[in-house]
């Protein structure tokens, strides 16, 4: 029998955009295992639907950890316009929910110090969007 994080990364290269969405926020509370976060990082650039991206990044910022917040920063630092566009309203979508979130700003601030350079100014950008989303 498989376990939930084998079924969620198998889902994550579904053709169905309905099951990736579903391996996106089964994934996100394992971003710290490597074969997740690879699978991840495909997810938050998916580039056959953008509620892929919304809602992995969504899933992501919820779960609030450095190792979350690193992914969605190295999606940004990857992405095209539109992609980071989604990006950033799946991290706006989960700074405003009613679950509220754990301090991502806090993540991204550890995420500064980060040993790569894309990854610090990703997670600088990431950072904006918490301003904006709390003022």
């Amino acid at each position: 029998m498989m376990s939930g994080l084998e079924a969620a990364l198998a889902e994550a290269s579904s053709p169905s955009w309905t099951q990736r969405v579903r391996a996106g926020r089964d994934l996100a509370s394992f971003a710290d295992v490597p074969e997740a976060a690879e699978a991840l990082v495909g997810l938050l650039l998916d580039v056959e639907d953008t509620a892929v991206t919304r809602q992995t990044a969504e899933a992501l910022a919820r779960v609030g950890t450095v190792a979350a917040m690193r992914l969605i920063a190295l999606a940004v630092a990857e992405a095209d316009d539109d992609q980071a566009d989604w990006l950033q309203t799946g991290v706006h979508d989960a700074l405003v929910g009613p679950d509220g979130v754990r301090d991502v700003a806090a993540a991204c601030a550890k995420l500064s110090r980060d040993p790569e350079e894309a990854v610090r100014r990703a997670a600088a950008a990431v950072s904006a969007w918490v301003d904006g989303t709390r003022r």
